[in-house]
């Protein structure tokens, strides 16, 4: 058996990337204007910034089935018999099935992994997920830990405002007004429980309570400084740093990191979301 290993661009970094640790990487799609492009490849994360600003409506849309199939043709060209996939979940994408789907298509065994999430849970379940099988072992013990990691982890994002889940689908119109009504920060989460779909957490009125909302449910999920604390923000730096300085104070120890928020998963968002994803990779 000889094993591939596959992942998108939902992990926050580009086929190149990748391809420097020996792992393959399908670009996501983002539409504007009547044109799809290839995150990270075709549209960088600057321009899907100023898009926002620009107040553009964008879509996003799982790989391209011909990039996908080309992808694993390219890998069976090259003596592989297995892909282990780890794309983005099911619950935000099409990207694990049409995984699936062609990898049988061009006969190819597959093995998947949904993280019931995006980012760095998605991006660090790749990566061990290789340094595993490079160490010899099987991938019944891949897949094992793997599901162990993504039992842990949780991603909890308060949103500036719901209008961009509205026109992207993931919202009612309804739900979307009443949050701009009442003046509300929305607090939505995504995990296993959740099946990787965003669900409602909290309704406080102010940042502040939003972000202590998030502290309190960490503490009852026993979330310890030893996990992987990773802000994710949209354009909205100063408030990720001060986002920063609360949780290290709640959690004595902890070391958090900032990124700036998956493009596809933004485009959601909205400018103005903070994202914090929480997990333990060390899990055994």
């Amino acid at each position: 058996m000889k094993v591939a290993f596959v992942t998108d661009t939902g992990t926050g970094m580009s086929p190149e990337e990748w391809k420097k640790e020996g792992i393959y990487c399908i670009p996501l799609q983002i539409e504007c204007d009547g044109t799809s492009y290839d995150e990270m490849v075709t549209i960088n994360h600057e321009q899907f910034i100023q898009n926002l600003h620009d107040k553009k409506l964008m879509k996003t849309s799982l790989p391209r089935l011909g990039h996908i199939e080309d992808c694993f043709n390219e890998i069976k060209s090259e003596g592989y018999d297995t892909v282990f996939c780890v794309p983005i979940c099911k619950g935000l994408s099409g990207a694990y099935d049409a995984m699936e789907m062609i990898a049988k298509q061009v006969g190819l065994d597959f093995v998947g992994i949904d993280c019931y999430v995006t980012a760095v849970v998605e991006q660090d379940c790749i990566r061990i997920a290789k340094a595993m099988y490079d160490a010899g072992k099987s991938l019944d013990e891949i897949v094992s830990r793997l599901n162990r990691i993504v039992e842990t982890a949780d991603t909890i994002l308060i949103f500036e405002d719901l209008q961009h889940m509205r026109r992207g689908g993931r919202l009612t119109p309804a739900a979307a007004l009443l949050g701009g009504l009442l003046k509300i920060k929305p607090v939505l989460h995504l995990d296993k429980s959740t099946q990787g779909r965003v669900d409602v957490l909290a309704k406080p009125r102010t940042l502040s309570k939003a972000q202590s909302s998030v502290i309190e449910r960490l503490k009852s999920l026993h979330v310890t400084k030893d996990y992987k604390f990773i802000i994710a923000h949209v354009d909205v730096l100063d408030n990720a740093k001060a986002y920063k300085e609360k949780i290290e104070a709640a959690f004595e120890g902890a070391q958090v990191q900032i990124i700036d928020l998956v493009s596809a998963v933004g485009v959601h968002t909205g400018l103005g979301c903070l994202a914090l994803q929480v997990f333990n990779p060390n899990v055994e």
